[in-house]
């Protein structure tokens, strides 16, 4: 019997694919977990369209092209009458200018989109969620933000990890720092219990990670740069970026450090982003020339089978923005044990530390 999740914020699905598993990635397969999306709610038309067009992936998901900031009341009712296993999704970073319900919320774009999951869950009471964040959300407002946070889902009744996870260490060829909230329901007696780190001191490479790409591949096309983007590219060491070129002909104007920032060959990539102008869109180790975007999605650990659907730059965004797959598997393995009213063997010295919000530190 499988899990049924309901997904949202569901972009091009990394989430559900780690959660669905049955996937090969560089060599190695990704068992299948006893979780079925059964429906996934996007509002960008290209990430609908790139879940539509991997059926593969998403065999018997009923996609919703809403926002979910609309008619949330009568949306939520809709799916009411199902009881959901998981509930998915990863609303923006969030800032609170005070302790308690904030009608501030009700005139920002991203406080809209936190309350409106949060109204998800409150209505579908779901047994467990997930909700991805990017690292800053641990010191908003100096660290209150994510206390308010983590007081809403309580007072819903339920129980709340907070894991600050570097996919790197769960074998994704990439440093990648997010915050997972994982929400169980106070009736759900079974200990969660976190994942062990797979390559917490074998971190894989960037050469590894683009080791045997098939040739006749999608998503591989190399972007048009000029001759002068090339040359520059030349004098920029591996791992280094545009401060190796100061004082050069080759010299730009950049404060951030991702600009023509390279990758190096004996490391993880660093942070893969979703958008940028020019000199943002990572850099080959090896040759001079941006990243494709199917070595982007190496670097996230999508399936190599994975169609995504857009222009190039869409593409870039839907990959950037993903949930690494490989990298949640590990938590949806956990996952699938608590909601079977199951505790895994394991070492509690390799396990991912939990996160103490009043405490401010991990546990």
């Amino acid at each position: 019997m499988d899990f049924k999740i309901f997904s949202t914020f569901t972009g091009a699905g990394g989430l559900d694919i780690g959660f669905h598993g049955d996937f090969d990635f560089l060599g190695k397969y990704f068992t299948k977990l006893p979780f079925t999306t059964e429906y996934a709610l996007e509002y960008n038309k290209d990430a609908i369209n790139s879940l539509d067009k991997n059926k593969k992936y998403f065999k018997n998901t009923k996609l919703l092209h809403k926002d979910i900031t609309e008619n949330i009341e009568k949306e939520v009712l809709k799916y009411k009458p199902k009881i959901y296993d998981v509930f998915l999704g990863g609303f923006p970073c969030v800032t609170f200018s005070v302790v308690g319900k904030q009608e501030g919320l009700k005139n920002d774009k991203d406080g809209q989109l936190y309350e409106s999951f949060a109204k998800y869950v409150e209505r579908l009471q779901p047994k467990v969620f997930i909700a991805e964040n990017v690292k800053g959300i641990l010191s908003a407002n100096k660290g209150e933000a994510v206390k308010i946070i983590k007081k809403r889902f309580e007072l819903d009744g339920y129980k709340l990890k907070i894991f600050l996870v570097n996919f790197a260490d769960f074998g994704v060829p990439q440093l990648r720092e997010r915050v997972l909230f994982i929400g169980i329901r106070n009736d759900i007696k079974t200990e969660f219990i976190p994942p062990e780190f797979t390559h917490k001191n074998n971190h894989i490479t960037s050469k590894e990670a683009f080791k045997n790409l098939p040739k006749n591949c999608i998503h591989t096309q190399h972007l048009k740069v000029s001759d002068k983007v090339v040359e520059r590219l030349k004098h920029i060491p591996q791992g280094k970026n545009f401060k190796a070129v100061e004082n050069t002909p080759y010299a730009i104007k950049g404060l951030m450090s991702n600009i023509y920032r390279r990758l190096h060959e004996d490391e993880p990539a660093y942070t893969v982003i979703a958008s940028g102008g020019g000199g943002t869109w990572g850099y080959h180790f090896k040759e001079h020339r941006p990243l494709t975007n199917r070595e982007r999605a190496r670097l996230q650990s999508f399936p190599d089978d994975y169609n995504f659907q857009g222009s190039t730059t869409e593409v870039r965004r839907q990959i950037g923005n993903a949930v690494p797959p490989v990298g949640i598997y590990h938590f949806a393995e956990r996952i699938a044990f608590l909601l079977k009213g199951e505790t895994p063997q394991y070492n509690p010295n390799n396990c991912i530390k939990e996160y103490d919000v009043e405490l401010r530190k991990f546990i």
